[in-house]
């Protein structure tokens, strides 16, 4: 429990810090979103592609992975859909429900498994990225049109191509092709892309905890709570049950149930006040994820016999 304190304990405390510097104005407020562009844009990617690059990827049980993963995915999306009767909220605060049962936030992903479960663990988060972030950006997307409360709804075209443009999905998936083509990462861009990638993961936890809105955690209620208890304790149950069944090595287990038991983006943020959602709920879902997740992840490692 005291290794896998000190391994988690950093990726949280960067969280905190980053609440901190944006509480007392050390930073300029302007910093911020330039922060948060420079590591979706940049130094994640970077971090992303250098990674899937350079790894074993054919000793990897890619169909497991998938499998679990989207498995996970599937599962939450359906459960949030039979709780709705039950949640009794609006149409358009449903629609961020539907956001904080499957968005994960990768920065807390990756900086989670980096600690626990070092590059191998790195490598299937990476892609864990690869196979949700497209999947959950469409159904995020859909459920923002069908329930939130902004008339422009996108059509199928423009919503596939924005997803396509994703620099995250964009990163891992060129990474994939260099890794099977054998080229790998190419000499002096690839040493270049490592060194910045370094930078992602704190500047990116730095940015998530100035994010935060304690503020809207306090307003949260009944169906925040279910939100937390689903995306952090249900979600994480369902893939570990979905990675014992279909027979995943212990690394890969890990990596996969920690990928599920992340706290939501805050990127579902940015869709819910674009496309007609709760915004406000939005804020409350992330703040509370975050926070629950500085005690849940660190049982899920207990139980999951990270060392």
């Amino acid at each position: 429990m005291i290794a896998i304190l000190s391994a988690l304990l950093p990726t949280f405390a960067l969280i905190v810090l980053g609440y901190g510097l944006r509480q007392r104005q050390f930073l300029p407020d302007a910093f911020w979103p330039g922060a948060e562009k420079l590591t979706y844009f940049v130094t994640f990617p970077a971090l992303l592609f250098s990674n899937t690059a350079k790894a074993d990827l054919g000793s990897l049980p890619l169909l497991g992975i998938a499998s679990a993963m989207l498995g996970t995915v599937a599962i939450c999306t359906i459960l949030i859909m039979v709780l709705k009767p039950v949640l009794k909220v609006s149409p358009a605060a449903f629609s961020s429900l539907v956001q904080g049962a499957i968005r994960p936030n990768t920065y807390i992903g990756l900086a989670v498994a980096a600690a626990l479960l070092g590059t191998a663990g790195l490598t299937v988060t990476a892609l864990c990225v690869a196979l949700v972030v497209p999947t959950v950006n469409v159904i995020s997307v859909l459920a923002c049109a069908h329930w939130g409360e902004n008339d422009r709804k996108p059509g199928l075209l423009s919503l596939l191509r924005d997803v396509a443009k994703n620099p995250l999905l964009v990163a891992c998936v060129l990474g994939s092709l260099f890794n099977v083509a054998g080229i790998g990462l190419p000499p002096v861009i690839g040493p270049f892309l490592e060194v910045l990638g370094r930078s992602a993961l704190p500047i990116g936890l730095l940015a998530v905890g100035a994010g935060l809105d304690l503020k809207a955690a306090r307003n949260a209620g009944f169906p925040v709570g279910i939100s937390t208890i689903g995306k952090l304790v249900a979600s994480p149950a369902i893939a570990a049950g979905l990675c014992l069944a279909l027979g995943l090595p212990a690394i890969e287990s890990a990596a996969v149930v920690f990928y599920a038991a992340l706290p939501c983006s805050a990127s579902a943020y940015v869709l819910a006040r674009l496309m007609g959602g709760d915004a406000q709920m939005m804020a409350s879902i992330i703040t509370v994820h975050t926070l629950a997740a500085i005690i849940t992840m660190p049982i899920i490692a207990v139980l999951m016999h990270v060392v």
